[in-house]
């Protein structure tokens, strides 16, 4: 498109392609864009500097791990009608709503493990944490069958965001056979505003 040049390796058929596709594209001196679906054009990017808008919008410290659709329109642009509405929680106990989500990956990885999964109860902040060498539905099920159920009791909440390994038939049919209500959500909803009990009224 810059040099007004086609490849001499091109064959017909790719020619052919390659000018139906850059009817797609506008060239505007340095940045190249491309017309989505939706009729805007948006600044394309070199491949190697995905992985870093990627970290910048999903899993940087100020990211907020947000899943797939979120992720995308913030790298594009957040509008007022983008952001998720504030719903605080009226009432909860201790230990009845929990947490989860996993750090990682760490490199380099410490006997074997890349990924710390943790568990953070809302009201009183109490932590639980397991080593995994892998983020996965496993690890997740490992969690609740050997630490949070067994020491704390059944909760009445689970809340993760969208990740594959907390969104499976294995995870779900196990808070469903537990009565466990799972919750989807962002960092931005996970902040109760909650009366605190004491754990001898339980």
């Amino acid at each position: 498109m810059v040099s007004g040049e086609v490849p001499s390796s091109f064959d017909a058929y790719k020619r052919k392609k390659f000018f139906k596709d850059a009817r797609h594209y506008y060239w505007d001196e340095p940045y190249l864009y491309k017309r989505g679906p939706d009729s805007i054009y948006r600044r394309c990017i070199a491949e190697e500097d995905v992985q870093g808008v990627l970290e910048h919008c999903h899993g940087s410290a100020y990211g907020g791990h947000f899943a797939t659709f979120k992720t995308a329109t913030k790298e594009r642009r957040i509008t007022k009608r983008d952001e998720m509405p504030l719903n605080p929680i009226l009432e909860v106990e201790i230990f009845d709503v929990w947490g989860i989500d996993f750090m990682g990956p760490f490199k380099p990885s410490s006997n074997g493990h890349n990924y710390i999964l943790v568990a953070v109860d809302y009201v009183s902040k109490w932590i639980e944490a397991i080593p995994c060498p892998t983020c996965d539905a496993k690890v997740v099920i490992k969690l609740f069958r050997t630490i949070i159920f067994p020491r704390y009791g059944i909760p009445r909440v689970v809340i993760s965001d969208g990740g594959s390994h907390f969104i499976n038939k294995v995870f779900e049919k196990l808070m469903k056979s537990y009565g466990v209500k799972h919750k989807v959500a962002t960092p931005i909803t996970l902040k109760p505003v909650g009366k605190l009990k004491s754990p001898t009224d339980r």
